[in-house]
């Protein structure tokens, strides 16, 4: 690593990120969440995080503790807040930079944390260290306002899903109950569900469609701008 010819002499905070980590069950949203085995805090749970390296972006950062938790290189990201109160962590001075990350529960693998990892429904997560209960408190705050604007929640189904399976998701996010038919008129009507030839069977003896995401309707629509609304 190159050396630094200049350093600022006055007090100054470290910088770490924490990952608010979602994953949907088919019925609740659910949140990885990590014991931690050292003080401070030492027992309880927190999100997954860490100090961020000397030559390592905010982004960079939160991937890695995404990749050493979930054995996931790639994965929805998105910077939502920076958390910067004086007294946050009773160590040092520390500024948070946080981000959510939407991950397919089936595609998770354990990391090297594996034995402190555990995941949570959101309604059944237990009081978390440090700010983190705030943290996780504006993450789905966010979340719920950005799959107005853009289908995030793809992120959280299987490639081919039916539509029962995405109201289920867009109801755990938003945490309301919609009428099918509207729902499945409005979602169709959005254009960027494609029904492939595929079906599955149903308890009724009937069966339901797969669909997949239109990606390429979907970002032309994002350019144009739209709101979806329930």
């Amino acid at each position: 690593m190159e050396t630094l010819n200049y350093h600022y002499k006055y007090p100054h905070p470290s910088v770490t990120t924490d990952c608010v980590i979602f994953g949907f069950d088919g019925t609740r949203l659910n949140i990885l969440l990590i014991e931690r085995g050292i003080e401070p805090y030492k027992g309880r749970w927190a999100f997954p995080g860490g100090f961020l390296n000397i030559d390592e972006a905010a982004e960079d950062g939160a991937r890695r503790e995404l990749f050493e938790e979930t054995g996931l290189k790639t994965a929805y990201i998105r910077q939502f807040h920076t958390f910067s109160a004086p007294d946050r962590d009773p160590r040092e001075r520390v500024i948070s930079i946080a981000y959510y990350a939407l991950v397919r529960l089936s595609d998770v693998k354990a990391g090297d944390d594996a034995a402190k990892a555990q995941w949570f429904p959101l309604d059944k997560v237990p009081s978390l260290a440090f700010d983190h209960d705030l943290i996780l408190r504006m993450a789905t705050t966010e979340l719920r306002r950005q799959i107005h604007f853009e289908p995030i929640g793809f992120e959280l189904l299987p490639p081919k899903f039916t539509m029962t399976q995405l109201q289920h998701l867009y109801e755990a996010i938003l945490s309301v109950k919609f009428d099918r038919r509207n729902f499945y008129n409005k979602m169709l009507k959005l254009g960027i569900l494609n029904q492939t030839d595929e079906t599955i069977p149903l308890p009724n003896k009937k069966e339901a469609f797969l669909y997949s995401f239109n990606a390429d309707s979907y970002n032309e629509m994002k350019e144009k701008g739209f709101r979806l609304e329930f």
